[in-house]
């Protein structure tokens, strides 16, 4: 599965919450999110779908070779498609902007980058 995005993400951000720590299997997951018509799947995948601790449903697209959640939509931010920044395998992929569900960050995580929004 491969996902290709055109023009700059609309937003970038860390998430701390409790399923994106088990899907990601780290303390958070960072993504980057652009209007659904600038992201183009290719390759296998498979869908699951889960209620996210906003209460809202996401819709995950993984690789069915190695696992590896790829993308997602939640019904909390129609029409954006979220890609996992970590698929990029890019360094200097822009710094996220927005840190959200801080309160189940784990508490020895920092995220710092200039200009960084945070949220409970």
């Amino acid at each position: 599965m491969r996902a290709t995005c055109t023009g700059e993400p609309v937003r970038v951000s860390v998430c701390h919450c409790l399923e994106c720590q088990k899907r990601s299997g780290s303390a958070f997951a960072v993504q980057a999110r652009w209007p659904d018509a600038q992201v183009v799947l290719a390759g296998a995948f498979h869908s699951w779908s889960q209620q996210g601790d906003s209460g809202a449903m996401a819709h995950f697209r993984f690789c069915p070779t190695c696992g590896a959640t790829l993308v997602y939509a939640s019904d909390g931010m129609p029409g954006l498609t979220a890609v996992a920044v970590g698929g990029f395998a890019d360094p200097d992929f822009p710094a996220p902007r927005y840190s959200v569900w801080e309160d189940r960050r784990h508490r020895w995580v920092t995220v710092a980058a200039d200009g960084m929004d945070h949220f409970a």
